[in-house]
């Protein structure tokens, strides 16, 4: 979608006038958050506006569900579609009072000038009793919004639901964890470096960073920062990826030699780990050519080496050239209802609708790949979702389905086990939310 360009320069006001015409790309337009962010951070010159503009559209995202609720109630006529940038701007000035914890006359004070760089300087007046208004009412309002799940926590009403039904005594808890900041956990390529050695380089240079307990390969660092500028990242010493998606490489068990197959692979998080565990033969399958991309950019700053193949996971006959593979890993599409804490925006696009086509899909994938795994070869089935009917719904239609399939046991040191696998829930061992379900087949 194309914007009228907004003033550049540095100044908060111009900021947060860039923050209020993104976030009303995400909420009302269907952008992403990734996608907004890339194309405006480079119109502020200063690292610290950058990073303003990285927490007004991450918490807008996140918390647009609360406080697009609280303004409608503030207006006597809603500007949301008559001007989004204006309506994301009183979301932003909310989301600036009580999530982020601005000091009340500095956010007030710079919201409203953010309205002149808007060039909206009439509708000034009106920002500014409305950031005045909540600020007398709060807590009258607030209770009002607590009232419902989905304004207590920003979730949609669907999801909020589909949780308390999936999972009834859980669902409060794991829309709190959606809503707090994930650790930054990166996965050390055991190829190129050691966890301790490069704990002492990042300490070294000024990053507090830990091994995690009980992931042998994963450390934490409190907060989020830019990778790209840590030692050791440009020689491929470590790579970004949640503990939840690192446990994959434990359920595959490799060893040196075994043919593998890690489907719908981009962005090549797992296919990495899983290089660097085992001198293996890795066929990395995707079906999007910009998202492999990504792979192959991966790959080669890690100094890993795959074979990179575009095609559809439910359709081998594409692609595949007829010798079983002893190892597969299909991490399958999903509603990534278990990473809305890291992908706040999912939260605003996904749709109860959506689930129906995401179990057509992975249905689809799983039963057309497991032709391809050797006998007595394991399959690895994942996915970043907390809702049955994507996780343990699939997996059973598989193994009522084909005699030759047995679900290997496993539990986890955090997480529930499933009907069959085992489920991590959001904020689990501070973790994301992910499933994974282990199948063996016969020989």
């Amino acid at each position: 979608m194309k914007t009228s360009p907004v003033k550049a320069g540095s100044t908060k006001a111009d900021t947060r006038a860039l923050a209020a015409k993104g976030l009303a790309e995400i909420a009302l337009h269907g952008a992403s958050l990734r996608d907004v962010m890339e194309r405006y951070a480079p119109r502020l010159a200063d690292p610290r506006d950058r990073a303003l503009l990285m927490a007004l559209l991450s918490e807008g995202a996140r918390w647009w569900l609360r406080f697009d609720a609280a303004i409608d109630g503030l207006l006597e006529k809603s500007l949301r579609h008559k001007d989004p940038a204006i309506h994301a701007l009183l979301v932003l000035g909310l989301v600036q009072l009580e999530i982020l914890e601005l000091q009340d006359y500095a956010a007030v004070a710079a919201t409203v000038e953010a309205v002149r760089a808007l060039q909206r300087p009439q509708l000034a007046g009106l920002v500014n009793a409305v950031l005045r208004r909540w600020q007398r009412e709060r807590e009258t309002l607030i209770a009002r919004l607590d009232a419902k799940p989905q304004t207590r926590h920003a979730h949609p009403a669907w999801l909020a639901t589909a949780l308390q039904s999936d999972w009834p005594e859980q669902a409060d808890a794991v829309m709190t964890a959606d809503n707090r900041e994930p650790p930054l956990m990166l996965r050390v390529n055991r190829q190129r470096s050691e966890r301790g050695a490069l704990v002492e380089q990042l300490q070294t240079a000024g990053y507090t960073a830990e091994i995690h307990p009980w992931l042998s390969d994963a450390l934490v660092l409190p907060h989020s920062t830019d990778v790209t500028r840590m030692p050791g990242f440009e020689d491929g010493l470590f790579a970004v990826q949640d503990g939840a998606a690192q446990i994959a490489a434990d359920l595959a068990e490799l060893k040196d030699g075994l043919r593998v197959l890690d489907a719908c692979a981009a962005p090549g998080g797992k296919a990495c780990h899983l290089l660097e565990r085992a001198d293996i033969d890795l066929t990395a399958l995707e079906v999007d050519a910009p998202r492999a991309e990504r792979i192959r950019q991966n790959l080669m700053r890690l100094r890993l080496n795959a074979k990179l193949v575009i095609g559809d996971a439910g359709a081998p006959k594409g692609w595949w050239k007829g010798q079983p593979f002893d190892r597969i890993l299909i991490d399958a599409p999903c509603s990534a209802t278990g990473v809305l804490r890291r992908r706040p925006d999912v939260r605003l696009h996904r749709r109860e609708s959506d689930i129906a086509a995401m179990h057509a899909q992975q249905r689809r994938i799983l039963s057309a790949l497991w032709p391809l795994l050797a006998p007595g070869g394991r399959l690895v089935y994942i996915t970043c979702s907390v809702l049955r009917a994507e996780n343990e719904a699939i997996v059973g239609e598989l193994l009522a389905a084909q005699p030759d399939a047995l679900p290997v046991a496993f539990t986890l040191p955090v997480g529930h086990a499933a009907s069959a696998g085992w489920q991590i829930l959001p904020g689990d061992g501070d973790l994301d939310g992910m499933y994974y379900a282990v199948l063996q087949k016969q020989p």
